[in-house]
C-alpha cells in the first residue's frame, strides 16, 4: 500500500482551557504585576503561534492528501454480504402438547421477587448550540429540526463526471472551508442527543442531504469529509454511475456488501435504508488519511433523544386461567430509527436499550404483576407473554428479509419471531427480576436460558460455575425448564449478555 508522508506534529496544546496565575494589583507590587503582564503576553503570543502552526500543519496533510487522491487508486470487488444463518426456521411456532391431569409434584422453594424500582426517565437536555456566521440550515432528525451554519464553501458542486481528479479537486474545496465550527456544533448535538456512531452518522447524512438535496454524491463526499474530520476511518469508492461510502466496524454486519482493504472488511453502508446494495467492481484510493483510524461502533448503550412520537398498543395474554391486559407505549420516532440499522449478531439486540417511556411503562405495569412471586413463578408469567401476546411470523413473510428486531421494534410490528422474542424476554427478566440470562444460539433458532437461586427441574445446564434453566419464548405455553422437542438432545451455542 503505497502511503503519503505526513509529519505527526505532537505536543500542540490549544489551550483555551489553561488559567494564567492570579494577577494580583496591592501596594508596591506594580512592577510585579507589570512582570506578569509581560508574561501573559508572551503566553498569548506562543498560543497564536501554536495554532497558526497546527493550522499549517493541517493544511498541509490536506494538501498532501488532495495530491494522493489524484494518482493512487485501486480497483476492489465487493463481495456479497455475510447470511447470518441457512437454517430455516419453524412456519408455525410450536406448542406444549397438554399432559393428562395427575397430582402436582412439589415446586422447589425459590426466593420471591421483591418491588422492582422503577426509575423515572431523565428529561433531555436541549442543545446549546451557539452558532457561529454561516449560512443558517437545519436538518430533520427524528423529529427535530437541527439549526447549524455552515460554511458556504460546503455548497460546492461535483460535476458530472466522476473520476480520481474530480475527487480529488473536491476534497481540496472542502478542505479549505471553515470547517472547525461546524464540528463543534455536530460534537454538541450529538452530546445533547445522546448519539452513538450510527445516530451520528445518520445526522451527518441529514445535514448533507439538507445542504446537497437530490445530489447523492455530494452528500457522500461531505459525509466522508466531516467523519474523516472526526478521526473515523471512513472511505469512499466509485462505480461509473456513483459515489459510496464504505466504513469498517467493530461489529460484524450481515446481508451488507463489503470489500477487504488491507486486511479489513469496509461495509458499503446503506444510509437511505437499503440492505444490499448492487454494486460490482469499485475504485478506491490506495491509502488512509493520517489519524482517520476509528470504526464505526454500532452498539446501542442509551437511548437517541427524538422528539417523541408516542403510539399505544394493548396486548393480553393469559397466565394460570386468568387473563392480563398490557398496555404498551413505543417511540415511532425510535422505531424508526432502529429501522435503519443494518443487521448484526443477534448479541448487540441483547444488549440494547429501549426508550424511557417504553420503559417505565413496562415495568410500571409489570410491577405488581410479578412481586411476591417465586423466580420460577415471575419468569413463567413472563414467558406466556411473550410467547403468546405477539402474532408469530417469519421475518421473511413480515419484511421480505432476515430482519432482528430490537425490543422497540417486537412491541411496534404486528408479528415477530424467535430473536426478537428472545430479546424482549431477556430484557423484561433482567430489569424485572434482576436475574441473569443468556440466549441460547440452536441452528435456526434462539431462546434463552435464566439462572434462578434455587433449584428447577428440567432442561438446565452448567455455564461459568452457574446453572441455567432453558426458557423458550417462542414455545407456546412451554415453563421454565422445557425445550423445543427437535432441540432437546442439542448443544446450542451460549450467547453472554453483560
Amino acid at each position: 500500500m503505497k502511503q503519503f508522508q505526513s509529519v505527526v506534529l505532537a505536543g500542540f496544546m490549544l489551550s483555551g482551557g489553561l488559567i494564567m496565575p492570579s494577577l494580583v494589583l496591592a501596594g508596591d507590587d506594580f512592577a510585579n504585576w507589570q512582570r506578569q503582564m509581560t508574561q501573559s503576553d508572551d503566553f498569548a503570543s506562543w498560543q497564536r503561534q501554536m495554532n497558526q502552526d497546527f493550522q499549517t500543519f493541517k493544511d498541509e496533510r490536506d494538501r498532501e492528501f488532495t495530491t494522493f487522491l489524484k494518482a493512487h487508486w485501486r480497483e476492489m470487488r465487493l463481495l456479497y454480504g455475510v447470511v447470518r444463518d441457512k437454517t430455516p426456521k419453524p412456519r408455525v411456532a410450536p406448542k406444549v402438547k397438554p399432559k393428562p391431569q395427575s397430582r402436582p409434584k412439589p415446586t422447589p422453594q425459590l426466593p420471591r421477587v421483591r418491588p422492582p424500582v422503577v426509575p423515572r426517565p431523565p428529561k433531555p437536555s436541549p442543545a446549546r448550540v451557539i452558532l457561529p456566521k454561516g449560512t443558517p440550515i437545519k436538518a430533520a432528525f427524528y423529529g427535530h429540526q437541527l439549526p447549524f451554519r455552515i460554511d458556504p464553501a460546503f455548497e460546492a458542486r461535483l460535476g458530472y463526471t466522476i473520476n480520481k481528479q474530480a475527487i480529488s479537486d473536491y476534497w481540496a474545496k472542502l478542505s479549505r472551508a471553515d470547517y472547525e465550527p461546524l464540528l463543534k456544533q455536530l460534537k454538541a448535538q450529538r452530546r445533547a442527543l445522546q448519539l452513538n456512531d450510527w445516530a451520528y452518522l445518520l445526522m451527518l447524512h441529514q445535514l448533507a442531504k439538507q445542504i446537497h438535496p437530490n445530489r447523492h454524491n455530494e452528500q457522500t463526499l461531505l459525509t466522508w469529509f466531516i467523519l474523516i474530520k472526526n478521526g473515523y476511518r471512513a472511505r469512499i469508492a466509485y462505480d461509473e454511475q456513483r459515489i459510496s461510502l464504505f466504513m469498517p466496524t467493530k461489529q460484524q454486519l450481515y446481508a451488507v456488501s463489503y470489500f477487504t482493504f488491507d486486511g479489513i472488511r469496509y461495509y458499503v453502508l446503506p444510509l437511505d435504508g437499503s440492505r444490499q446494495q448492487k454494486l460490482g467492481q469499485v475504485s478506491t484510493y490506495d491509502s488512509d488519511y493520517p489519524g482517520a483510524t476509528k470504526p464505526l461502533d454500532m452498539r446501542v448503550e442509551t437511548a437517541v433523544v427524538t422528539r417523541p412520537n408516542i403510539g399505544t398498543k394493548d396486548l393480553t395474554f393469559r397466565y394460570k386461567r386468568k387473563s392480563y391486559r398490557i398496555k404498551i407505549k413505543y417511540d415511532r420516532q425510535t422505531v424508526a430509527f432502529f429501522r435503519t440499522y443494518p443487521q448484526m449478531d443477534i448479541g448487540m439486540y441483547f444488549l440494547s436499550t429501549v426508550h424511557p417511556e417504553t420503559r417505565k411503562q413496562l415495568l410500571e405495569q409489570f410491577k405488581p404483576l410479578v412481586t411476591g412471586k417465586s423466580e420460577l413463578d415471575a419468569v413463567n408469567l413472563l414467558l406466556r407473554f411473550v410467547q403468546t401476546a405477539f402474532e408469530y411470523k417469519l421475518d421473511k413473510d413480515q419484511f421480505g428479509e432476515e430482519n432482528y428486531l430490537f425490543s422497540e421494534e417486537t412491541l411496534f410490528y404486528p408479528y415477530s419471531d424467535c430473536e426478537d422474542r428472545s430479546v424482549l424476554f431477556a430484557w423484561l427478566v433482567r430489569n424485572l427480576l434482576k436475574l441473569e440470562v443468556v440466549g441460547l444460539d440452536y441452528p435456526g433458532h434462539i431462546a434463552t436460558a435464566v439462572h434462578f437461586n434455587g433449584q428447577v427441574r428440567g432442561d438446565t445446564f452448567i455455564y461459568q460455575g452457574k446453572r441455567y434453566a432453558v426458557t423458550d419464548p417462542t414455545f407456546i405455553n412451554a415453563d421454565a425448564g422445557m425445550s423445543m422437542p427437535q432441540h432437546q438432545n442439542t448443544n446450542p451455542g451460549i450467547i453472554p449478555i453483560l
